[in-house]
């Protein structure tokens, strides 16, 4: 699924170099609120292309994201560092009959200035799990060997272990013609949990961990933002933000005090025609899928 779909890894197709990935992209994430997101999602269809991989009603995103015991990734992203990065392992799809032979991404993101940076290896779950929790050098083909050992490196060096988990659903669109470097996403429904790291665990606890009446919409570039994109944010008045789903959810689950960036309700209140509940402020459930 280009960015937005690991696509298949044959379990036994160990040497097929089209596993590995990189690629290099500026960031803008805007708050939208979901009542509005079908109709961002339809004009912005009249400049772009679904994403041949994204079907309607979007597709799940699951992450599970590593960290050092003093939580160093966050840190860094708090700290605004120029240079930071993060590990995780990646699924696209349902978590429904997710097996150790399950297609995932092995991924360092990272930021280097204002670009940001990531490079992917697709293996099978069980094979990601015995390189990120097994702390083992898995079976990789001469161009991949670069990157896994660096992967390893870093958890053995940094003692490296699971966060948590961020989930959402995502639907996505790819620039034509002139913005062929352009790519949106529209995530809704974001949530996680902080205990439970498999992605096969039965009835989970997620949470919602940015409020539910709320959706992050990502335009990601090679160079410049087109102006009709901006145009668009600007007369929707969107809220540009500095938004990490893993920060999020760190600082919701309690793991770490709440910062500038976080995305609180109380500052972005639902519509009132979205019942009483939401107001109530207690944690709500956001269901394993």
């Amino acid at each position: 699924m280009s960015e937005g779909g690991g696509g298949g890894a044959d379990g036994d197709a160990l040497h097929v170099a089209s596993r590995l990935h990189a690629f290099n992209r500026f960031e803008l994430k805007y708050l939208v609120p979901v009542e509005q997101a079908a109709q961002i999602r339809d004009e912005l269809a009249e400049r772009m292309e679904r994403d041949a991989h994204s079907p309607v009603g979007g597709y799940g995103v699951w992450s599970l994201y590593y960290d050092t015991p003093q939580l160093r990734f966050y840190w860094e992203k708090i700290e605004g560092l120029k240079f930071r990065r993060k590990l995780r392992i990646r699924h696209y799809g349902d978590l429904d009959g997710v097996t150790d032979a399950s297609p995932v991404c092995v991924e360092i993101k990272q930021r280097v200035n204002r670009v940001t940076q990531k490079r992917r290896i697709t293996l099978p779950y069980g094979v990601a799990r015995q390189l990120c929790d097994g702390r083992e050098l898995v079976p990789h083909s001469a161009k991949e060997r670069a990157f896994v050992e660096e992967v390893l490196e870093l958890i053995v060096r940094l003692n490296l272990r699971p966060a948590a988990i961020t989930g959402y659903q995502r639907e996505a669109l790819v620039g034509r013609d002139a913005d062929t470097g352009l790519r949106v996403t529209l995530d809704r429904r974001v949530r996680g949990r902080d205990r439970d790291f498999h992605f096969g665990t039965r009835t989970p606890e997620n949470r919602f961990t940015i409020p539910p009446h709320l959706a992050v919409m990502e335009i990601k570039v090679n160079e410049r933002t087109p102006y009709w994109i901006t145009d668009l944010a600007a007369r929707r008045n969107l809220n540009l933000v500095r938004v990490s789903k893993y920060v999020q959810s760190i600082e919701a689950f309690g793991l770490a005090p709440r910062s500038v960036f976080h995305i609180d309700e109380a500052d972005y209140p639902p519509p009132p025609s979205h019942g009483q509940q939401s107001a109530q402020g207690a944690p709500r459930k956001a269901g394993a899928q």
